[in-house]
């Protein structure tokens, strides 16, 4: 009798799971890092965006014009530039999910109150106080959904990195496409989504709580 696809997982899980686990932590330091140099580019730039309306829109259109190319696109422009392994994938994630947190960090800031604007600058906050004290406190639950959005995108997305030798779950995927092998499929693709929803949950109740 020929095994069922449950079967082929729990044997694979069980005889292969240091593979999947070195698997899944080379995912989890491909995303961690792509995700970190987001988040400081993209907050960077969205509070530079907010003192400049005009030039803001130009940036948003270029990061959405990015945002629309396919990965494996990107991936086959960069590896002429940057070769191939980590340092490609890690530049196309970063440009893949800084439209996200660029637009929230640029919205959450353009939407705080003008009047409490007023009444910081009534208590004598410069410029420096006004937006670590006052704007990005204010702007932090758009700025941290935005964030959200890009790690949740950047671990789907990562998976295709196997295509430019970044390893990762999408080795094991891969693997097991090519293989016939619906164990390791599973595997592969079962992780990858839990490992997308609990960074969705974790970041929801953050969300909820800086609310």
């Amino acid at each position: 009798m020929t095994p069922g696809p449950l079967q082929l997982l729990a044997e694979y899980v069980g005889g292969k799971y240091n593979v999947l686990l070195a698997a899944l932590w080379q995912q989890c330091q491909l995303v961690l890092i792509a995700s970190a140099v987001t988040l400081l580019l993209g907050v960077g730039v969205g509070v530079w965006m907010s003192r400049r309306p005009r030039l803001a829109r130009i940036l948003l259109r270029i990061a959405g014009t990015l945002y629309t190319i396919p990965i494996l696109a990107t991936f086959a422009l960069l590896i002429p530039l940057l070769g191939i392994g980590q340092t490609p994938a890690l530049v196309a994630l970063v440009m893949y999910g800084m439209l996200p947190v660029l637009h929230n960090t640029y919205a959450g800031l353009r939407d705080v109150d003008p009047a409490v604007r007023q009444a910081a600058r009534g208590m004598g906050a410069d410029a420096r106080q006004m937006l670590l004290l006052v704007e990005l406190p204010l702007a932090l639950p758009k700025i941290i959904a935005g964030v959200r959005t890009m790690v949740v995108m950047n671990i789907s997305v990562s998976t295709f990195a196997v295509f430019i030798g970044a390893g990762g779950l999408g080795a094991i995927i891969l693997q097991g496409i090519r293989t016939f092998h619906d164990g390791m499929l599973l595997a592969g693709t079962l992780l990858t989504a839990l490992l997308a929803m609990i960074a969705e949950q974790l970041l929801k109740w953050l969300e909820q709580k800086v609310r």
